[in-house]
């Protein structure tokens, strides 16, 4: 599977990779049991597909520990290859898939990670807060992953050290090899089995991703637990995919092979050898680079496989396609798949098409403190770019630092503050995500009253939502002092509150997390009908504060209505405010749940209303008009009764 985030995806290309990518990466593709396919990033556990060296590969294609240096990079990699090998929804591949990440830092999850360091953290249905390459197998795959596909050092030491306090070794040594290793090939294979799927079936192919970088201290205990994993599944259920970065420079424009050659040599050494190789660039390679990578990296050329730069991230599956790697796939572990056209990677070309066509362009300002790392807000990045191509629009995303908007910014730095406002004033709509901390928050507060007074569609997500409500406390019902006791515990009007759960002890897995269902409380609510006028929805949740509910009669009153609440009506989980085109905010995290086939309502409505469409699209029963939309006939792609698969907001209940 491929990283999107390491793309460095803008909407309309992909940029080159960041000098992350010159770790080495390695992915596993392994099949057991009625066909699992898994895929790791330095070492292949049963079936493995190819490794990294330098980019992180697919996770269909994505190796164990030995086989990668570094994946952090190749997500993109590793997802096109499995949605090209098998999408489970179509009658083109019939594979049930399933994706493993594996980590080697300490941390029992990514909970606690700043995402200046990490990027966003990824929260799953169960709660489970991962890392933010669970997002992209769940976008590319469409399926729904558990905490325990997330797979890290500290989780498995713990694991091992609980047996060991209560006994289970019987008083044996416990030592790296064998009880580490052992215990990390049972956590895979058992996990591997585990439905991702609504039918419930049990999956036929794991691509598991390791991360880290060959020859990190680290990482050895995977890389060594994969090597003997080769072994226990046999061959013919295992394929490793080495994923390396082939560096140009721009002085004298040739392209260097030497990573790749060192890293396999390493991967090789450590017992894990690659069956493709898997090469990141910026131009397709030579054919004297492929041989020479052929000749000293101990593989066929036809297993060297080129991944360049492309127009649009939707054409990475095509691209490997086209080089033969469902092909190679179907040969070296024997998969079942029809050799005839399939279907999903027919509409996934028209959606490729359609992205390098757009010419409409439609703004969104993102208001938030984490934006000088995109990686920070990386599934709000993905459901605003679904939502664009949904309206055949590009997306042009305005990052506004909130401490920029704040009068302390203008006494300081005039020419920041002015360009951060000009910023916000230019774009068609406005985002507030979520976030947690003090600092930027007044800013925030000035961007929602602004696109509150000047009417500009708005978006208000976890924090945004919460900020919302205080901006409106203040502004319109006259509580100067109102504010959320995460900044103002001694705040007179506290309109957000601490929950009863939230532990102030300890910050890990302390939150309101995971899958919780919402209920609207109204059949006029603009969202609701977004949602394909439904009773209720199951969106993910991270917070630990929420909307005081003693307040909530006194926002009503004066037209700011909370539509949708918790099932026992005592959250508030939705917002809107009458007499506006688009004001919306909501607890949950709607992104996570985005698709590339199917964008998230909230976000959906947002750049609806800010290119002008929402009203028509209300009006037309939740259709876009024909310009909008596509067919398999037209060779475009937007919401359409043609491709009702896709299970874009526009025809839901169709």
């Amino acid at each position: 599977m491929v990283n999107e985030s390491h793309f460095k995806v803008s909407p309309t290309e992909i940029r080159a990779p960041s000098p992350r990518w010159l770790e080495q990466h390695c992915h596993l593709l392994v099949r057991s049991g009625p066909r699992l396919l898994c895929s790791w990033r330095l070492s292949p556990p049963t079936r493995v597909v190819g490794d990294r060296s330098g980019q992180r590969s697919s996770p269909a294609l994505q190796s164990s520990p030995a086989v990668s240096a570094s994946l952090d990079h190749a997500h993109l990699y590793g997802v096109s290859p499995v949605l090209a090998v098998n999408d489970r929804h179509n009658e083109s591949c019939g594979l049930h898939v399933t994706a493993i990440k594996i980590d080697p830092y300490i941390n029992i999850d990514a909970g606690t990670f700043s995402p200046y360091e990490h990027g966003e953290v990824f929260v799953l249905d169960d709660g489970g807060e991962v890392d933010l390459d669970l997002g992209n197998y769940e976008r590319f795959l469409d399926i729904r992953l558990t905490k325990d596909n997330n797979l890290t050092t500290g989780k498995i030491y713990q694991s091992v050290i609980n047996k060991e306090r209560r006994g289970d070794y019987l008083g044996k040594t416990v030592q790296v090899v064998p009880h580490i290793t052992d215990a990390i090939q049972e956590w895979v294979m058992k996990q591997a089995k585990v439905p991702v799927d609504d039918d419930g079936m049990e999956p036929q192919v794991c691509v598991i991703e390791l991360g880290g970088t060959v020859g990190d201290i680290e990482s050895m205990p995977f890389i060594e637990a994969f090597r003997q994993f080769q072994f226990k599944v046999k061959r013919e259920n295992f394929c490793n995919i080495h994923v390396s970065l082939v560096p140009q420079p721009s002085a004298t424009g040739e392209q260097k092979t030497k990573p790749t050659q060192n890293s396999v040599r390493e991967l090789r050494g450590l017992g894990l050898s690659p069956d493709l190789i898997m090469c990141r660039c910026s131009t397709p390679l030579d054919n004297s680079v492929k041989e020479k990578i052929s000749m000293f990296c101990h593989v066929e050329p036809e297993q060297v496989i080129c991944v360049h730069d492309v127009s649009s991230i939707y054409r990475v599956p095509l691209l490997l396609e086209d080089q033969g790697v469902v092909k190679y796939f179907c040969r070296r572990l024997d998969l079942p798949i029809e050799s005839r056209p399939r279907k999903m990677l027919t509409k996934w070309k028209e959606m490729s098409d359609r992205s390098d066509r757009l010419l409409e362009q439609c703004s969104i300002a993102l208001v938030g403190k984490y934006t000088k790392f995109s990686d920070s807000y990386a599934s709000v990045i993905k459901a605003l770019e679904h939502s664009a191509l949904a309206i055949s629009h590009k997306l042009e995303v305005k990052y506004i630092d909130s401490a920029d908007l704040e009068p302390s910014t203008l006494q300081e730095e005039p020419v920041k503050y002015h360009e951060a406002w000009q910023k916000l004033c230019s774009a068609d709509g406005i985002l507030v995500p979520g976030g947690f901390g003090v600092r930027g928050t007044e800013g925030k507060i000035q961007a929602i009253s602004w696109a509150r007074k000047q009417k500009k569609p708005f978006l208000g997500v976890c924090l945004g939502m919460q900020l919302a409500v205080c901006e409106f406390a203040r502004n319109m019902l006259g509580w100067a002092d109102a504010n959320s006791t995460e900044f103002d515990p001694e705040s007179k009007y506290p309109v957000v509150i601490d929950m009863p759960e939230h532990n102030p002890g300890q910050m890990g897995g302390t939150m309101r997390l995971g899958k919780r269902r919402t209920i609207f409380k109204t059949k006029s609510s603009i969202l609701r009908k977004l949602y394909g006028d439904t009773d209720y929805v199951e969106e993910r949740h991270r917070h630990r504060f929420e909307v005081n509910p003693e307040l909530k009669q006194h926002f009503e009153d004066k037209g700011f209505h909370f539509v949708g609440q918790d099932v026992e009506g005592e959250r508030m989980e939705v917002i809107e405010l009458e007499d506006h085109p688009y004001f919306v905010g909501v607890q949950y995290h709607p992104e996570f749940t985005s698709r590339p086939i199917k964008p998230s309502p909230p976000y959906f409505g947002l750049l609806l209303a800010a290119a002008g469409k929402l009203h028509s699209y209300l009006q037309r029963g939740c259709r876009l008009s024909p310009r909008d939309t596509y067919s398999d006939r037209s060779g475009s792609s937007s919401p359409d009764s043609e491709i009702a698969e896709f299970k874009l907001p526009s025809i839901s209940q169709d």
